[in-house]
C-alpha cells in the first residue's frame, strides 16, 4: 500500500478521535449547543471506524500475502474483525434494553442481505450479463446460509410454540440465561469450523476478479507491523463503534419521543451497526478489490447468525447471571413477543432466497439482483410496521 494510503488511515483515526473527545467534553460540560455534540460524536465515530477499517485491510493484506491466502479469504478475516465494533455497540444496548438489542441483531441480517443484493448488481459482468461469484461463496458460505435458515426457522417455531402453549420453564414468557447459552455456543462452533474449512480448502484458490491487484510482500508491513495494524484497527473500531452506538441510542430516543414505532428505531440502529462492514466494502470496491468487498458483503450475512447473534445471546446471559440486567417476572431474560418472534421468523425467507440465488449457477444477473433487493426491502418494510 502506498505511503499516502498509510497516512490516510492515521489521519482519519486522529481526526475521529479529536471529534469524539470534543463531543464528550461538550457533553460533560453540559454546554448548550443543541445537537452539535451528538453530530460530532456521529461524525467522529464514522471517521474513526473508517480509519480502523483501513488499518484492518492493511493488516489482512499483509497477513494474507505472507500466508498465501487469496484476497477473498483475507477479506473474510477482516470481515470477522469488523464485527467487533458491532458487537461492542450491541453490548452497550444489551446493558440498557436486552430485548431491543436482540431485535436489532436480527434486523441487521436483513440489512446486510439488502447490501448483498445491491452490491451484486455492482459487480463487473461478463458478456452474457452475469457476474461470477467466488467458489468459496458458492460452496461454503451457501452452506452457512442454509444452516442459518434452519436455525432461524427452528428458533422462530420454538418461540411460537412456547408462547402459544405457555410451555417451558418460564411458561412461554421468554428464554432464560441457560437457553441463550445453549443456543449461542453451538452457533459459534459453526463459525469456527467454517473458518477452518475456508482456510484449508479455499485460501490458495484463484481470485474471482480478474482485476485483483497483485500484492508484493516487500511493500507490505513487517510481521510486527501487521500485528500493530490489526491491534490499532480493533482498538479504534471499539471506540468508533461505541461512539456510533451512543449516537444511535440518542437518535432512537428522539424517534420514540416523536411517536415512531420501536421497530423503526431498531432498524435505524441496525443500519448504524453495519457501518464498519459497509465502510470496508466501500473502501475495497473503490480500490477494485472486489474479492475483499465480496468477502465482507457475504460475510455480513453468513457471520451474523454465527458470530453477532450468539455473541448477543451470550452477553445477555452473562449480564443476567451477574445481575446487570433484570429478569422478567417468571425468571426469563429474552421476552417472546411479536417483535422478537417476527424478527427471527422473517430471517428464514431472507436466507432461503440468498441460498437459492447463490447456489443455482454460482452467478448473479440483473433479475436475481432485482428480486433480492425487492424482497429484502419488503421484509424490512413489513417489520417496520410492527408496533
Amino acid at each position: 500500500m502506498a505511503s499516502s494510503g498509510k497516512a490516510l488511515w492515521k489521519l482519519l483515526l486522529g481526526t475521529g478521535t479529536v471529534l469524539c473527545l470534543a463531543a464528550y467534553v461538550l457533553e460533560s460540560a453540559q454546554v448548550g449547543v443543541g445537537m452539535l455534540a451528538t453530530l460530532m460524536l456521529a461524525t467522529g465515530g464514522l471517521i474513526m471506524t473508517f480509519g480502523s477499517c483501513e488499518a484492518m485491510i492493511l493488516c489482512v493484506e499483509g497477513l494474507g500475502t505472507r500466508l498465501g491466502w487469496n484476497p477473498f479469504v483475507a477479506g473474510a478475516m477482516a470481515g470477522l474483525a469488523a464485527n467487533i465494533p458491532e458487537i461492542v455497540m450491541i453490548g452497550f444496548i444489551v446493558a440498557k434494553e436486552p430485548r431491543v438489542a436482540f431485535v436489532i441483531t436480527c434486523l441487521t441480517l436483513h440489512v446486510n442481505a439488502l447490501i448483498f443484493g445491491v452490491y451484486s448488481g455492482m459487480l463487473p459482468k461478463d458478456a452474457s450479463g452475469y457476474a461470477r461469484l467466488p467458489d468459496v461463496i458458492v460452496k461454503l458460505e451457501s452452506d452457512l446460509f442454509a444452516c442459518a435458515a434452519g436455525v432461524f426457522l427452528t428458533l422462530g417455531m420454538m418461540m411460537l410454540s412456547l408462547k402459544a402453549f405457555h410451555a417451558g420453564d418460564y411458561w412461554g414468557e421468554g428464554l432464560g440465561s441457560a437457553d441463550l447459552t445453549a443456543i449461542g455456543l453451538p452457533l459459534m462452533v459453526v463459525q469456527i469450523v467454517a473458518v477452518v474449512v475456508m482456510i484449508r480448502r479455499f485460501a490458495a484458490a484463484e481470485p474471482a476478479s480478474a482485476s485483483v491487484e497483485t500484492l508484493n510482500a516487500a511493500t507490505l508491513p513487517s510481521t510486527p507491523g501487521i500485528v500493530a495494524c490489526g491491534a490499532v484497527g480493533v482498538l479504534f473500531s471499539f471506540f468508533g463503534g461505541n461512539a456510533i452506538g451512543e449516537f444511535a441510542d440518542k437518535l432512537v430516543t428522539v424517534l420514540v419521543a416523536k411517536n415512531y414505532s420501536e421497530m423503526i428505531g431498531a432498524i435505524v440502529v441496525s443500519l448504524f451497526s453495519t457501518v464498519p462492514s459497509f465502510l470496508m466494502i466501500a473502501a475495497a470496491h473503490v480500490k477494485k478489490k472486489y474479492d475483499i468487498a465480496l468477502a465482507n458483503v457475504s460475510g455480513g450475512v453468513s457471520q451474523m447468525p454465527f458470530v453477532v447473534l450468539p455473541a448477543t445471546m451470550l452477553i445477555m446471559a452473562a449480564l443476567a447471571w451477574i445481575g446487570a440486567i433484570p429478569h422478567l417476572p417468571h425468571g426469563s431474560v429474552l421476552s417472546i413477543d411479536l417483535e422478537t418472534t417476527c424478527a427471527v421468523l422473517f430471517g428464514f425467507p431472507t436466507l432461503l432466497i440468498l441460498w437459492k440465488s447463490v447456489t443455482d449457477d454460482g452467478r448473479v444477473d440483473t433479475l436475481e439482483t432485482t428480486g433480492m433487493v425487492v424482497v429484502f426491502t419488503l421484509v424490512i418494510y413489513l417489520l417496520s410496521q410492527l408496533s
